[in-house]
């Protein structure tokens, strides 16, 4: 199991990251993010998603293994060698409750952190600007709208701009640079990134007092590409600390809450199912379980969005909350793990009952005619 899982799940990263990666450059297409800045982001989501790509893949793992067992008619020959069925899931269920202490450990401490930082970077990337990536003709904002730049010209990344076009919001008042020359952004002894614009020409714009409106000329200035302030993060449960969640009693924060703690459950609840689906017919295909293995999967994690999502808009509350999803799961894996039991028992019961007693057989009566006659 511990191969296919390993591969599995690096494929699924591997997707995901892509994925992420995919969506963070096309949303930083106008503001030219920093490459440190987009990998980071990247690699954030990843982590958050761990909770989610470890249970899926510990699950088709398990499918997996067992079907391949199936198939070459190891399992009817382990049976028939006296391994009962819970011998055969001990191996499943170690592999489960390691990986449940990882998710859970993932989901309660490091994915709201990693939600904390990613909502962090986000908002410090929307004052941010490559301007060293920058090329001619082309309008660049940052994220937050207050600060667009335009280069009239330029013959490569890292050289200088010619016709550079500069308009900002500074404290509700709008200022626009137009300089003749400009060069790539350094940082300097304070830490600070600047770029130096020669030829120069500022207008202070006031649009609720026209009268203060300024006209400026300069040889030479240093302006801060980075120089909007960021904006507070505002409150997320995602990027609450489980302590603090535990202490809320607002729909979102219980949701959130228990939606961490019942990651790691799934985790075994899932090993297990995968255990159950893939226990088929003698050389059957390895991959027919496949099917209803991903169509049981589909339907467990909808479950746990729907009713996560009640939580979150409060039509269910604290309790059941979102726990009679997992409950149910646990249910059916009971039902089917119990069945022979259940069944052997119901047949000894039946053999046990009192029959009722069989009535004596009876003469049966002839007519009167034919009496007489006899």
């Amino acid at each position: 199991m511990i191969r296919p899982f390993a591969a599995i799940l690096a494929v699924l990263v591997a997707l995901f990251g892509g994925f992420s990666l995919a969506g963070i450059l096309a949303d930083a297409v106008s503001g030219l993010l920093p490459i440190g800045v987009i990998a980071a982001l990247a690699a954030l989501k990843v982590l958050i998603a761990l909770d989610v790509l470890i249970p899926i893949a510990l699950f088709i793992a398990v499918v997996m293994a067992f079907g391949r067992l199936q198939a070459d008619s190891e399992m009817t020959m382990m049976l028939a060698l006296g391994m009962s069925p819970a011998r055969l899931a001990r191996p499943v269920l170690a592999l489960a409750l390691s990986m449940s202490a990882v998710v859970a450990c993932l989901s309660l401490a490091v994915r709201p952190m990693a939600y904390a930082e990613s909502h962090a970077i986000t908002d410090r990337a929307s004052v941010m600007l490559n301007v060293n990536a920058m090329q001619a003709g082309t309008f660049y904002a940052s994220n937050d709208g207050r600060q667009v730049i335009f280069l009239g010209g330029r013959a490569g990344r890292h050289a200088d701009g010619q016709g550079v076009f500069v308009a900002r919001n500074v404290a509700g008042e709008v200022q626009v640079i137009y300089a003749y020359d400009a060069q790539p952004a350094v940082v300097n002894a304070s830490g600070q990134r600047v770029v130096h614009l020669s030829d120069a020409h500022i207008y202070d714009l006031d649009p609720l007092h026209p009268a203060n409106d300024e006209v400026l000329q300069a040889d030479g200035m240093n302006v801060n590409p980075d120089s909007g302030v960021a904006v507070v993060p505002g409150y997320s449960p995602v990027a609450a600390s489980t302590l603090h969640l535990a202490g809320s009693d607002r729909p979102r924060d219980i949701a959130e809450l228990q939606w961490r703690f019942s990651t790691g459950l799934s985790t075994l609840l899932l090993a297990l199912l995968g255990f159950v689906i893939s226990r088929g017919k003698p050389r059957q295909n390895r991959f027919a379980s496949f099917g209803p293995a991903i169509l049981a999967y589909t339907g467990y994690y909808l479950l746990c969005t729907v009713a996560r999502t009640w939580v979150e808009h409060g039509m269910v509350g604290r309790f059941p909350g979102l726990w009679w999803a997992p409950a149910g799961l646990a249910l059916v894996l009971a039902t089917v793990w119990f069945m022979p039991q259940l069944r052997r028992l119901g047949a000894r019961i039946k053999n046990l009952a009192p029959r009722p007693p069989a009535l004596p057989l009876s003469r049966p009566q002839l007519p009167a005619e034919r009496q007489d006659v006899a």
